[in-house]
C-alpha cells in the first residue's frame, strides 16, 4: 500500500481497544471497526501517492470474506443447536425401550427372560448356551443344535436345570459352537430395558442399563 497518514486509524483502533477493555470484550475487530479503519485510511492519505485501486479492492475482498465467514459460523452454530435439540428428544424417546447390545450379561427380571442373539462365524452342528449366577456356577445349559452361520437367537426362561425359579438378578450368558471336534466360545449380544439417557457435551449420548451399566449408543445393534 502507498504512503499514507495512520493518525486518523490509529486513533479508531486505540478508540476500540479503549471501549472493548472497560467492557471487557474480546480484542478482535468486528465488521464495523473493520470499515472504519479503512474509511480512516482512505481520508487521510497522501494525496500524493493516493492508495492504488488493486490495494482498496483487495481490502474490500478481505472485509467481504469476514462477513461472509461471520455469517457462516453463525448458521454453522445454528445447525449444531437445532442437531442437539433433536439428538436429545430422540434420545429421551429410548427410555422404557429394550435394545440389543454386545455383552455375556443378562438380566433376569420381572417378565422372567433373558433373550439375546449368537453371532455364529460359520456352521457348527451343536451350538450351546451356558447360564451361571454371579458365584460362577452353571445353573442352566441350553442347547441349540445344529445353527447356520449367522445369527441365532435364544431364550432363557429363568429356571435351573431342574425347573426351578431362579432369583432376579444379573446372569452370565456364555454361548459355544463345536467345531473340527473343538469346542469354540462365540460373542454374544443380550436385550436390555434402558432405564435413562445421559447428553455428552460433545453431544454423545450415553444409554444407561437397567442392571448393566452404560454403553454409547453407537454400540446398540438393534432397538425394539
Amino acid at each position: 500500500m502507498s504512503a499514507i497518514n495512520n493518525t486518523a486509524a490509529a486513533d479508531v483502533l486505540s478508540q476500540y481497544q479503549t471501549q472493548s477493555s472497560s467492557a471487557g470484550a474480546s480484542d478482535e475487530l468486528g465488521k464495523n471497526e473493520f470499515m472504519e479503519l479503512m474509511i480512516a485510511q482512505l481520508k487521510n492519505q497522501n494525496p500524493l501517492e493516493p492508495q492504488d485501486n488493486g490495494d482498496f479492492i483487495a481490502q474490500l475482498a478481505q472485509f467481504s470474506s469476514l462477513e461472509e465467514m461471520q455469517g457462516l459460523s453463525g448458521s454453522v452454530q445454528d445447525v449444531v443447536g437445532q442437531f442437539r435439540s433433536t439428538q436429545a428428544l430422540q434420545a429421551s424417546a429410548m427410555v422404557g425401550r429394550t435394545v440389543l447390545v454386545p455383552s455375556q450379561t443378562g438380566i433376569l427380571g420381572a417378565s422372567r427372560e433373558v433373550e439375546g442373539v449368537i453371532g455364529v462365524p460359520a456352521t457348527t452342528s451343536s451350538l450351546r448356551v451356558d447360564v451361571m449366577n454371579s458365584s460362577g456356577e452353571l445353573v442352566r445349559q441350553i442347547d441349540l443344535g445344529a445353527a447356520q452361520a449367522g445369527q441365532t437367537s435364544f431364550t432363557w426362561d429363568g429356571k435351573d436345570s431342574s425347573g426351578n425359579d431362579l432369583p432376579e438378578g444379573a446372569y452370565m450368558v456364555k454361548a459355544s459352537g463345536s467345531y473340527n471336534g473343538s469346542t469354540e466360545q462365540l460373542g454374544t449380544m443380550v436385550s436390555a430395558n434402558v432405564d435413562s439417557v445421559s447428553l455428552g457435551t460433545a453431544g454423545s449420548v450415553t444409554l444407561n442399563l437397567a442392571g448393566m451399566g452404560s454403553i454409547a449408543l453407537s454400540d446398540v445393534r438393534q432397538i425394539n
